[in-house]
């Protein structure tokens, strides 16, 4: 039972816990600091979570703060793009549902990566095959095959990046 709450026992859960409850709080005393760590503990040793699938991930930080950064810019552009969708006077786009290889080794790096897919308007993964490592997305806009061929480029340059960020070489 010991090791079972020393496995649980994650102090920086609690503080990090802490400290969002004296910010939900609005100011810091020290009744909101004692109840703070009293609800981090509650919710790490009543609500243990799994242990995290981080071996052989290596976080490459300059290459993931560059790939942010453009990130953001695709983000800003893709915005407009589905935006000009809805607002122009045409009929709406075909949309397609495709199935793309999604190759990393690791499930939390296959989760961040589906995570920034689907906050980027114009498509979202809709399933994931874990164990054949596929995803099935719904794509708005798929009006020919350029365009088709261009989000599956799109998902595959994700594919290197979080192999080049999250991977040993």
């Amino acid at each position: 039972m010991i090791a079972g709450i020393r496995r649980r026992f994650r102090p920086w859960f609690i503080v990090w816990i802490t400290i969002m409850w004296c910010m939900l709080m609005g100011e810091v005393t020290w009744a909101n600091i004692i109840s703070g760590l009293l609800v981090g503990a509650l919710v790490v040793f009543g609500l243990p979570l799994p242990a995290m699938p981080i071996a052989g991930l290596h976080v490459k930080w300059g290459q993931l703060i560059l790939y942010m950064l453009g990130w953001l810019r695709d983000l800003m552009v893709a915005s407009v793009k589905v935006a000009w969708l809805a607002l122009r006077p045409a009929d709406p786009p075909r949309s397609a549902i495709v199935r793309v290889p999604m190759r990393v080794s690791n499930e939390l790096v296959l989760s961040f990566a589906t995570v920034l897919y689907n906050l980027q308007p114009g498509g979202s993964v809709s399933d994931i095959d874990i164990a054949n490592r596929m995803w099935t997305v719904h794509l708005l806009s798929a009006d020919d095959e350029e365009a088709l061929a261009h989000e599956i480029e799109n998902v595959a340059r994700l594919e290197r990046s979080m192999i080049r960020i999250f991977e040993r070489s």
